[in-house]
């Protein structure tokens, strides 16, 4: 299965149009957008956005999105994953949108309410707005940003696969153990990851 994967998308139609002319170019099988679709709003344009995709996509909300931005995916062609397990060509996707909420987390698969770590496992993509603690999450001034509680769930469920955003400064792709982690974020310098999910996973940062 090949993703294309963005984060931090803040608004803007040129950056929307820089994804879909990746889409254009790449064929993707999936669209994973990971939070911040708008610029503290308006939700509606959540949807407008999203339903200029030709593709198949999974959202979630980041931390400038109100909440009405969930609401506008849900109303869109796309799926809202946020505290949401979905299963797309037999991989599961679990979402977690905005920041991170408090622990414990729970998560919604088919139709059961089931805390996370029951739901996360190794074959699993996470799909969050901000980045684990210390795993592309630096900001300018040098400090790391990421969510402690969420880089201790990494580290105990190992899915195969973290894609997020939020940190603008650090796009890229590292590792923890099994687990790739990809920050997508075209607030800077990038364009997103294309993302192959085989046997092994490869990553392509696209510039």
């Amino acid at each position: 299965m090949k993703l294309l994967a963005a984060a931090d998308i803040h608004g803007s139609q040129y950056r929307l149009n820089t994804i879909l002319k990746n889409i254009e170019r790449y064929h993707p099988d999936l669209v994973v957008i990971c939070g911040d679709i708008t610029q503290f709003g308006p939700g509606p344009l959540a949807k407008i956005f999203l339903d200029q995709i030709p593709v198949e996509t999974l959202a979630i909300p980041g931390n400038i999105d109100p909440l009405e931005v969930g609401d506008s995916i849900r109303e869109s062609k796309a799926y809202n994953i946020d505290l949401q397990k979905l299963i797309k060509h037999d991989v599961s996707f679990i979402g977690i949108g905005g920041m991170v909420p408090d622990f414990p987390i729970f998560v919604t698969d088919d139709h059961v309410q089931k805390p996370i770590e029951d739901v996360l496992d190794e074959k699993s993509v996470l799909v969050s707005h901000v980045p684990p603690y210390k795993l592309q999450d630096k900001v300018y001034i040098g400090f790391h940003a990421g969510n402690k509680e969420l880089r201790d769930l990494v580290e105990t469920c190992k899915p195969r696969l973290v894609l997020c955003g939020h940190i603008h400064e650090d796009p890229g792709v590292t590792t923890l153990g099994k687990t790739v982690i990809v920050n997508c974020s075209m607030g800077k310098r990038t364009e997103g990851a294309l993302i192959t999910l085989n046997k092994k996973v490869d990553v392509k940062i696209l510039n």
